[in-house]
C-alpha cells in the first residue's frame, strides 16, 4: 500500500476525512471533514490567519459566495482564461483533459477522440424563482474577486495607505473534469488568499518578500525544506492575470505538485473592474499628488493541499511498536507527528483501567478541568497500550494517565507523544504545565 492509500485509510478510520454522501455512493471530488479533520483544518486556517495578521496594514474580509455575474465577466472567468481543453470519446462520450491523454485514442475504449474544446470550470446556478439566462449566476471560483470589488469600501472605511493587504478564507467551487489524488484536486475546497495592494514600483520587491514568507510558513509548521521547491512559471503557462507567477511545490507521495501560488497580478483586476463597472478604482496618493491603479501581489492556497502535505509529512510507521506490549511488538504502529499547533487533540485523559469506579471518576474530573483550556479527548476503552497507540495515530501531543497513585497524592503521568518521556505532575499545576509545554 502506498503512502496516499495509507493516509486515506487512516483518515477514514480515525475520523479525519470521509467521502461525501458515502451511503449513496459518494460524489466525485467532494469530501467531508470528520471530527478530527475539522479540528486540523481549523488549526491550519488559524495559524495562517495569525501569521498573516502580524504583518503591517493587514486586514480581513469575508465576502459572499454568490457575486453579480458581471464580476466574473470582468475577471476573465467566463472566457477562455478560466477553462480547460477537453477531448471527448466519440463512442463512450467520456471527457478527458487534452494534456492528460497521450494519443488521440480514448483511454477507456480505444475509439478516436474529438478535437480539443474549451470547457469552463465555473459552476453555474440560478438566483430567484425563474431558471433562465437573466437569473444565472455562479458559485465563486476564487475568493479574491470579493476582495477586488470591495476595494473602494475597504479604502474608504479603513483609511489605509498603500501598501496594504486584505486576507480572506472561504469556500470556492470549480467543476474540475479530473479530480484525483484524494483531496489534492477537488470540486469544492477552501481558499486562503492574500491580496496586497501596492504602488507598481514596489510590486517586485513585495513579490520577493512574500514568496520567502510563504516558504517559511510551511517549514515553521513541520514541512521539511527538501520537500519544498519554487517553480518560476514561464509566460505561456501563467494564469491569464499574472505578470509573474511562482508555484511553491511539495513532494507529495505521487510526485512534485503545486501547493501554493504567488502572483504579481499587476493592475489587471482593478483596471478591468473599473472598466466594466464604471467606478473609479484608482488610488490617490495625496502626498505625491499621484493617481494610479495599484498592482496586486497575491498569495493563494487551498486549505486541503497543505492539510494533505502536513499529513504526509507527519505520517510515520514504527516497526515493532512503541508501546512494547507483546502483541504490539509484532505489529507496525502508526505515529502522526503533526506540529503541536496543528494537532487536532492536544491532550487525552486516560484512566489506567475502567473497572475501578474511583479511577474513572477522577479521570473524568481531570478531563472536565482541562476542557475549557485545550481540545481534549477522554478514552477508557481497551488496554492502556492500545489507547496510547490510538492517540499516537491521531497526533495527540500529551496523554495523561490516572493511576492508583493519583488517588493517593493527586498526581498523574504526562506522556509526551514525540519522546515518549513520562513525568508526574500535580493536578493543581496541570493547566499551567500543559500551557507552558504547548507554548514552548
Amino acid at each position: 500500500m502506498d503512502l496516499t492509500q495509507k493516509i486515506i485509510s487512516l483518515c477514514k478510520r480515525r475520523g479525519f476525512i470521509f467521502p461525501s454522501s458515502e451511503i449513496y455512493g459518494g460524489i466525485g471530488g467532494v469530501y467531508d471533514f470528520g471530527p478530527l479533520g475539522v479540528e486540523l483544518k481549523r488549526n491550519i486556517k488559524k495559524v495562517w490567519w495569525e501569521v498573516m495578521m502580524r504583518e503591517e496594514n493587514m486586514i480581513g474580509l469575508d465576502s459572499g459566495i454568490l457575486l453579480n455575474p458581471r464580476v466574473w465577466q470582468a475577471s476573465g472567468h467566463l472566457t477562455a482564461g478560466f477553462a480547460d481543453e477537453l477531448v471527448e470519446c466519440k463512442s463512450c462520450h467520456k471527457r478527458f483533459k487534452a494534456d492528460e491523454v497521450a494519443s488521440n485514442k480514448c483511454p477507456e475504449c480505444g475509439v478516436k477522440l474529438t478535437k480539443p474544446r474549451k470547457f469552463n470550470l465555473m459552476m453555474k446556478t440560478f438566483v430567484g424563482p425563474v431558471e433562465d439566462e437573466s437569473s444565472t449566476t455562479y458559485l465563486r471560483a476564487e475568493t479574491c474577486q470579493g476582495i477586488f470589488v470591495n476595494f473602494l469600501n475597504i479604502l474608504n472605511s479603513m483609511r489605509l495607505k498603500v501598501p496594504f493587504g486584505v486576507i480572506q478564507i472561504g469556500k470556492t467551487f470549480r467543476n474540475e473534469i479530473t479530480t484525483k489524488n484524494f483531496i489534492f484536486r477537488t470540486r469544492e475546497f477552501e481558499q486562503m488568499e492574500m491580496e496586497l495592494f501596492c504602488h507598481p514600483k514596489e510590486a517586485d520587491k513585495l513579490f520577493d518578500y512574500w514568496k520567502e514568507q510563504r516558504l517559511k510558513w510551511y517549514q515553521n509548521f513541520g514541512i521539511k525544506k527538501e520537500n519544498l521547491r519554487m517553480k518560476e512559471v514561464p509566460k505561456e503557462e501563467r494564469a491569464h492575470y499574472a505578470k509573474r507567477q511562482i508555484d511553491i511545490e511539495y513532494h507529495f507521495p505521487f510526485g512534485w505538485e503545486e501547493i501554493e501560488g504567488i502572483h504579481n497580478r499587476g493592475d489587471f483586476d482593478l483596471s478591468n473592474h473599473a472598466k466594466h463597472s464604471g467606478e473609479d478604482l484608482k488610488y490617490f496618493d495625496e502626498e505625491k499628488g499621484e493617481k494610479f491603479f495599484p498592482y496586486i501581489v497575491e498569495t493563494s492556497v487551498g486549505v486541503e493541499r497543505p492539510l494533505f502535505a502536513f499529513l504526509a509529512e507527519a505520517y510515520q510507521e514504527v516497526k515493532g511498536g512503541r508501546t512494547k506490549t507483546t502483541k504490539a511488538a509484532k505489529e507496525v504502529e502508526v505515529l502522526l507527528k503533526l506540529h503541536k499547533s496543528l494537532a487536532p487533540i492536544k491532550v487525552a485523559v486516560l484512566p489506567l483501567v475502567r473497572n475501578k469506579p474511583e479511577l474513572v471518576k477522577k479521570a473524568k474530573e481531570i478531563y472536565n478541568l482541562l476542557r475549557p483550556h485545550f481540545t481534549c479527548q477522554y478514552d477508557e476503552l481497551g488496554s492502556i497500550g492500545r489507547r496510547y497507540r490510538r492517540q499516537d495515530e491521531i497526533a495527540t501531543i500529551f496523554c495523561l494517565t490516572c493511576d492508583f497513585q493519583t488517588l493517593e497524592d493527586d498526581t498523574l503521568t504526562i506522556r509526551n507523544r514525540d519522546t515518549m518521556a513520562q513525568e508526574r505532575v500535580k493536578i493543581k499545576d496541570l493547566v499551567n504545565v500543559l500551557k507552558e509545554k504547548l507554548a514552548n
